[in-house]
């Protein structure tokens, strides 16, 4: 697209000749209060003239970041008492996997075809397509891809497994939720044989898909959550969260067992603050919701009158847009709506699948405007 950015407002980029494109991707779920949110400009501002870093290790006392990991304990729930800030969501992935090792002393780590966890060696290795992880073998060996939804696949999780890694949804597979009952089932069969429970909320997580957390559509407890993306609202930061009995494992044996330099970043952290608390305020979980249901009523109205099936995944504001159309027909209506002005983008393991991920804050008229885009674009 090589499109030239000059700046960006609300739901909207600008291109250097002026031309406003209504982002319905938001850089890939992390504008998740639009881009420059006042609030949480202000708070960049207002750190920015205090300090941007000092010391790491936890030898310093930051305030940005303890406010934000005690918010995170508040809409993660009780068991979360400790958080680890990180710099990407590849990055609190490979903290959680070295953490779930330490603790259990197993070897063993699984997840899912056609997830996505990052692309550092070691998110690498639990990666679901072997298209993107061939090239740069060997990666970490005991790394296992299981079935998502396959309950049948759960025999394989045993005691030699130290972690297993979800999605609540699927992102990079076209937005696809997992089934109730097989998340259940995993969750007790991770209990039953004392495997950790991972969730990668880095696209799922901070409401946009109408819970604080996918997990807890389901009612699932995890025993450890990676955050990322839509944390800082367009700047850098990611996060893991778990028990401090589970953290404390990587606070000894040896001593400072995990580091990191930037992770936290005051400035991050005071962002991804105001970013937290412009979602409570603003009830934007359930706006997320009430999104999704105008867009799925839009999509309903689009099928019937056009007369063939229109498909559409996903949950809250983190959706994909299918009309049975090859990969390169969806490249081309991506392309056209491109043109027209709407920005909307493909899935990595699902390219006949749009992906629709807007900020959470955007208005009912510029959904509104955006189906009216994509129905035009489509012909």
């Amino acid at each position: 697209m090589a499109l030239e950015v000059d700046r960006a407002e609300g739901s909207y980029i600008y291109d250097y000749r002026g031309k406003g494109y209504l982002d319905f991707i938001s850089g890939i779920s992390v504008s998740i209060v639009g881009h420059r949110h006042p609030v949480v400009h202000r708070a960049v501002t207002e750190q920015l003239d205090r300090y941007w870093h000092t010391m790491v290790y936890g030898e310093h006392v930051q305030h940005p970041q303890v406010r934000l990991a005690t918010l995170l304990h508040e809409f993660l729930g009780p068991s979360f008492d400790q958080v680890y800030f990180a710099n990407s969501g590849a990055e609190a992935i490979e903290g959680a996997m070295k953490l779930v090792k330490k603790v259990s002393g197993r070897t063993r780590l699984v997840s899912f075809r056609n997830a996505y966890h990052g692309g550092t060696q070691g998110a690498l290795s639990i990666l679901g397509s072997e298209m993107y992880r061939s090239p740069y073998r060997p990666l970490l060996p005991e790394t296992y891809l299981l079935d998502y939804n396959d309950e049948g696949c759960l025999d394989f999780l045993d005691e030699r497994v130290a972690g297993v890694f979800v999605e609540a949804v699927q992102a990079e597979a076209g937005a696809l939720p997992a089934d109730p009952g097989w998340l259940k089932a995993l969750e007790a069969r991770c209990r039953q044989f004392g495997i950790a429970l991972v969730f990668d909320e880095i696209q799922t997580g901070l409401g946009r898909c109408g819970t604080w957390f996918g997990f807890q559509h389901d009612g699932i407890v995890p025993d450890v959550v990676v955050m990322a993306k839509g944390l800082g609202g367009g700047l850098p930061i990611g996060a893991f969260a778990a028990s401090s009995s589970m953290m404390q494992h990587l606070a000894e044996d040896p001593p400072l067992g995990h580091l990191t330099t930037f992770g936290g970043n005051p400035v991050c952290a005071a962002a991804a603050v105001a970013v937290v608390e412009v979602i409570r305020d603003q009830g934007l979980a359930a706006r997320a919701m009430m999104a999704h249901e105008i867009i799925a009523g839009r999509v309903k109205e689009w099928s019937l009158e056009s007369g063939f099936p229109i498909h559409l995944s996903g949950r809250g504001l983190l959706l994909g847009l299918e009309l049975e159309i090859d990969p390169m027909k969806a490249r081309e209506w991506i392309s056209r709506c491109w043109q027209a002005g709407l920005l909307v983008d493909w899935f990595l393991f699902n390219e006949g699948r749009l992906r629709l991920a807007p900020p959470l804050n955007i208005s009912e008229g510029e959904l509104h405007d955006a189906i009216d885009i994509l129905r035009k674009a489509h012909g």
